[in-house]
Formats: C-alpha cells, sequence, structure tokens
C-alpha cells in the first residue's frame, strides 16, 4: 500500500461529510462528472413514484393544491437559498438555464438607463450565455462586447448597461472574483449578472453579502436535480418590483387564473416565472435537495479544496512527467470544484478511463475535466483516479 493511498484512507476516516454518501446511488465506479450530471440521490426514486402515481394518478388536477404543486418553484427556490448565500422569497425554479439566462439579461438592460448602450458578455463563457447575449443586444437594441472577466474593470464605463458573468470558467475551474467584480459592475452604474452553474452546491456564494442584482443556474450538477432539472432565477428584492421579464406569462401574472388580456406582473421573485411548471422534474429536484439538509456550505467548500489539492498531489506522483499540464488555478481563492488537466490525447485518454472505471468528461480540443462533488466524492476516490490516470499515460 503505498503513503498516498494510506493518506487518502485517514482524511476519509477523518471527513464530516463522509456519512453523506450512502444517501446516494452509487457504485465501484470513481465517478467525476459530477460538474456535468450529479449522482442520483436514493430518495428520488421513490418520490418521483410518489408524485406520478399518488399525486398525478389518483389525485390529478387537485394535487396542484392538495400536494402543493403551485407554490414548487418559490418553495424549492427557498431550499436552493441558503446553498448561494440568499434570504428567503429572491429565488424561483423553472425552465431552463439558458431561458433564465435571457430573462436576466433582458430585464438587466432594461434597469439601465437608455444612454447606456453597451453589454459585457465573459468572453470565456459557456457558449450558450454568449449567444444569448447576443440576441438580447439585437433585442435591446445594444452593442455587445465580448470580455475576460479580468479585463471587465477596465472595459465599463458610462456607456454599459449590463455585465453577465460566470462564477466559474467550465473548462478550467478557474473561480472569478464575485464581490469585487460586482462592486466594480455597480461602481459603474450597471446591473450585473451572474451564472452560477458551476459554483451552486460547490462552494460559498454570498448573492445577498455580495450584492448582486441577478443570477441564474442550474440544478443537475453540484445540486444533484437529476438530467435536465429545471434552472432557477434570483431576483434581488430591492430590485424586484423593477424587474420587467421579457417573457411574461400567466404563472408570472398577479392574478394568474383572472385570465386578463393585460399583464401585470405579480410581486416579488415570482415575476421570473413563465408558463406551467415542469412538475415531474421539479419534485425530483426538491427531493434531491434534501441530501444538504444539516450539511454547511462551508464544510463543502473546505473538503473540495482539499479533495483537488490531494488528486493534483497524486497526478504529480502517478502521472509521467510532461504528460499533463493541470490549467485549473493552484490558489484556493481562484480554483472552483473541479481540476482541468490539457493532455495531447484527451479524448482517447478519457475513453480509457472511462473504460477502467474512472469517469470524467473531456473538453475539445485538449482538456480532460474531473470534478469533485464532496457530498459523494472521497479521497480515497481522487487516489485511484490519479493512479489510474498515471497507469494509462504510461
Amino acid at each position: 500500500m503505498s503513503e498516498l493511498t494510506t493518506r487518502a484512507g485517514a482524511l476519509d476516516a477523518a471527513d464530516e461529510l463522509a456519512g453523506v454518501r450512502k444517501q446516494f446511488v452509487l457504485d465501484e465506479v470513481v465517478y467525476l462528472d459530477g460538474n456535468s450530471l450529479g449522482a442520483l440521490p436514493a430518495n428520488v426514486p421513490g418520490r418521483v413514484e410518489d408524485v406520478v402515481l399518488r399525486q398525478w394518478g389518483r389525485m390529478r388536477i387537485r394535487s396542484w393544491d392538495e400536494s402543493g404543486w403551485w407554490t414548487a418553484p418559490e418553495r424549492i427556490g427557498d431550499r436552493i437559498a441558503p446553498l448561494v448565500g440568499a434570504a428567503p422569497g429572491q429565488i424561483v425554479v423553472g425552465d431552463s438555464t439558458s431561458v433564465n439566462v435571457f430573462k436576466a439579461l433582458v430585464a438587466a438592460v432594461r434597469m439601465a438607463d437608455a444612454d447606456r448602450v453597451e453589454i459585457l458578455v465573459d468572453a470565456t463563457t459557456f457558449p450558450t450565455d454568449g449567444y444569448i447575449a447576443e440576441s438580447a443586444a439585437r433585442m435591446t437594441g445594444r452593442t455587445l462586447r465580448p470580455v475576460t472577466p479580468a479585463e471587465v474593470p477596465g472595459a465599463l464605463s458610462d456607456r454599459t448597461a449590463a455585465v453577465l458573468l460566470n462564477h466559474v470558467d467550465y473548462r478550467s475551474g478557474r473561480l472569478h472574483d464575485l464581490p469585487s467584480l460586482t462592486a466594480a459592475v455597480h461602481a459603474a452604474g450597471a446591473v450585473a449578472v451572474w451564472d452560477l452553474c458551476h459554483s451552486a452546491g460547490a462552494l460559498p456564494v454570498g448573492l445577498d453579502e455580495h450584492g448582486v442584482d441577478l443570477a441564474v443556474g442550474c440544478t443537475y450538477k453540484y445540486l444533484n436535480g437529476g438530467p435536465g432539472s429545471p434552472a432557477y432565477l434570483y431576483v434581488r428584492r430591492e430590485l424586484q418590483d423593477r424587474f420587467d421579464s421579457p417573457l411574461p406569462g400567466w404563472n408570472s401574472h398577479a392574478e394568474p387564473f383572472g385570465m386578463r388580456p393585460a399583464f401585470e406582473p405579480a410581486a416579488g421573485a415570482l415575476r421570473g416565472r413563465v408558463g406551467t411548471p415542469d412538475i415531474l422534474s421539479m419534485l425530483a429536484l426538491e427531493a434531491a435537495l434534501e441530501v444538504w439538509d444539516g450539511v454547511r456550505i462551508e464544510a463543502v467548500r473546505a473538503k473540495s479544496l482539499a479533495l483537488t489539492d490531494f488528486f493534483l498531489e497524486c497526478v504529480a506522483a502517478y502521472v509521467p512527467e510532461g504528460r499533463v499540464e493541470s490549467v485549473t488555478p493552484v490558489a484556493h481563492s481562484e480554483r472552483g470544484s473541479q481540476v482541468a488537466l490539457r493532455c495531447d490525447d484527451a479524448g482517447d485518454v478519457m475513453k480509457r478511463l472511462i473504460e477502467r472505471g474512472v469517469v470524467g468528461d473531456f473538453r475539445h480540443p485538449d482538456v480532460l475535466r474531473f470534478g469533485f462533488t464532496p457530498l459523494y466524492v472521497g479521497f480515497a476516490d481522487a487516489e485511484r483516479a490519479a493512479r489510474v490516470l498515471g497507469e494509462v499515460l504510461r
């Protein structure tokens, strides 16, 4: 047994989150792709069966009231709120991340003065955010300017209406400085919109603390909500009466069942609703969020950093020198919860890793991504993944 294997065992034995692992459906595979799709919480299948067979099958239309379907978007939003540092009443769940990015960015531009004619967007963003920002700019008569997060402070001006940024870079795992960038956006008089897809459930966000205006995120990564589970939209309380959604629907009307021809927005975060909620996936998400009961996000962050530190140490020990290069920052203040390794034949290497029971993913052209979900990934997993990687690359 190697020294690293022994250390992994000791670290797992001392892990305060180790007991959470049994709440997931796992096998012998080392699953390091939770930054794309989280593992299945064990309580979800039974809950979905109840929703389908009892609530839908027997109660049918009564479930909108008696089973709480109607209030699910805001109720589940309040379950997510502590994980991103938000007080209740500011998050509504529904639609996809892409749709919520559109709602948030157009609403942000509508809040800005008419002479603010430019939108800044993260040039390294996940492609969809860029596509939507381009469309939002065309629709609102603004120009779009892609800049890296590091360039944002210098790019801000009295022309800036809104800024759309990613909290964690999906390729490299780099964590951007949300507090200082939000402050810079506000100092320029613009509106800050953050995409939290790769940070929510992995590290503290502090939306309220740092005065973030609008934020969106998915729930199928570190929140383990299931494939295609609904996303969420955060609207800071002080801005809710100014939030003018580009997608007004009957579910965001002040009187949804009034069926009135003129739209009157609901009060609060409910303005972010659009149409009928996707109940099956939404209630599966609600069940999945129960794994967070009693879990501190600060403990998750501490374990995440320890796991990624240990994995990088194991990679250095097991992988032939010069075979991979980490593009994930070493500094804890700049690191999310994944490790990205550049490797010439990354696509083929990942296929071979998966064949040997280590599941990460590949990003074109040469990046191996390993996502560490602290609720169910342990130090022995990190050691084994690095050891198998070393064997594959020899």
